[in-house]
């Protein structure tokens, strides 16, 4: 009888969710809000009882319950790669960091024989105040790991991960490359038994992601399991044999990996050709929110198919709430192997924001996209500092839309060609008296 190393049983996670500050999100909170609230709310115990038109059941229609996770059922062998797909907000992180521990179930079982490292976040395991070398030997310390077990695997993490030259220096001031570097070089090195990786790894350049892939296949053949979570479908494809479909907080699928992921690019919740947010839960902070990333033709209406003929546009609606800042926007469109097509960033088009919503627009050309499907793989927009620009906020598949063919061409079919584009270039040809 085989004994699962992973074992979970009707795993379900609550959060309730508090819409009390709805209306004044947009604006700065500072210190004598807070005090003066926790003293009218303080207030309010005393004077309730005597007043007739309190209800102390009032606040519950701003609070709801929201289940990340609910009735989810699976297990998993030592030694397996398994991958975690699903859209934005259909409970992959949640999973993940159920797994590891860093936040108790609100329902459900789980068992895990072995030692589990994982890598959920940049920062996650790391106390920044500490260095590369001391937070080396304080994740292995927590993994269980002697002071002569770490020292013997030392000099390979930090290889590994390129950072020698800054081992004694403390990791808040790593870029954020290095930091993940370092950390899934930990979390990979140290030998757990159990490793979990999340989306983290699009921080780090193409090939270190290649160099982590090759690394994840290593530590399976040595009897250790893997989980990896991830949009990119490409790297889902070349590790994980065996993949979880995710939606709603519940399993939608179980499966060979492949077939899973054709199921997942072709239902519903791989992208749409619109996502919107209420001011409220925006993505940004309070000097600039995004609130709507869509993809439109050239009468402006919402599409989530285009002919290879038509021109598509990737429009972005956002609000300025302070006129001081000095941002610009960066868009990721890739394909449905997870394979860059473009990046294309406003840096050299900003005009000079003050307090109001903008709306900003990307155009791809005609004749341009091969046929297939493609998403805004990230959004996000940064500010430019003095040694190198800052995120404010980061969208990760927002939007997505197919390209297709139709017609005839020279009296044959137009059919797809090798590669992620098809531009309809001019060619020039004339006769020549070259010999």
């Amino acid at each position: 009888m085989n004994n699962p190393i992973i074992k979970v049983e009707n795993l379900g996670k609550k959060y309730i969710i508090s819409h009390e500050y709805q209306n004044r999100i947009s604006r700065y909170i500072s210190l004598r809000d807070v005090i003066a609230e926790k003293a009218i709310a303080f207030g309010r115990k005393f004077v309730s009882p005597f007043n007739k038109n309190h209800n102390p059941k009032a606040q519950s229609k701003f609070k709801e319950n929201f289940w990340a996770l609910r009735d989810v059922t699976f297990e998993i062998n030592q030694g397996e790669r398994i991958g975690i797909i699903g859209g934005n907000g259909a409970g992959k992180t949640t999973l993940l960091k159920l797994l590891s521990r860093i936040t108790e179930p609100t329902t459900g079982r789980i068992h895990l024989r072995g030692r589990v490292a994982s890598l959920l976040e940049v920062g996650t395991g790391f106390h920044p105040e500490l260095t590369g070398r001391e937070n080396i030997y304080l994740n292995g310390a927590i993994l269980g790991m002697t002071k002569v077990e770490i020292k013997n695997k030392f000099s390979e993490i930090a290889e590994f991960a390129k950072v020698e030259k800054f081992l004694d220096t403390p990791v808040k001031r790593y870029s954020s490359g290095m930091y993940v570097r370092l950390a899934f070089a930990v979390a990979a090195h140290l030998e757990p038994e159990i490793l979990m990786v999340d989306e983290v790894l699009a921080v780090g350049d193409y090939k270190f992601q290649e160099k982590c892939l090759g690394k994840m296949k290593e530590v399976s053949t040595q009897g250790r399991t893997v989980l990896f979570v991830s949009h990119n479908m490409k790297a889902i494809s070349e590790l994980c044999t065996k993949t979880i479909l995710l939606k709603n907080g519940k399993i939608e699928s179980i499966g060979e990996t492949n077939s899973i992921i054709n199921q997942y690019i072709h239902s519903d919740q791989c992208g749409s050709a619109e996502t919107t947010w209420p001011e409220y839960n925006a993505p940004g902070n309070n000097t600039v929110r995004l609130l709507c990333i869509k993809a439109v033709d050239e009468k402006d209406e919402v599409k989530s198919e285009f002919s290879y003929i038509e021109m598509i546009k990737v429009i972005v609606v956002f609000k300025i709430l302070d006129n001081t800042i000095d941002l610009f926007l960066n868009m990721y469109i890739e394909n449905e192997n997870g394979v860059f097509v473009l990046v294309t960033t406003s840096v050299n088009h900003n005009p000079r924001f003050e307090k109001g919503i903008f709306e900003a627009q990307f155009i791809i050309k005609p004749h341009f996209l091969n046929e297939g499907r493609y998403f805004v793989g990230r959004f996000l927009f940064k500010e430019h500092t003095i040694t190198s620009p800052e995120n404010i906020a980061h969208v990760k598949y927002p939007v997505s839309f197919t390209v297709s063919y139709s017609g005839k061409f020279n009296g044959g079919q137009l059919r797809k060609h090798p590669g992620v584009v098809r531009p309809d270039w001019n060619w020039e040809i004339v006769k020549t008296n070259c010999k």
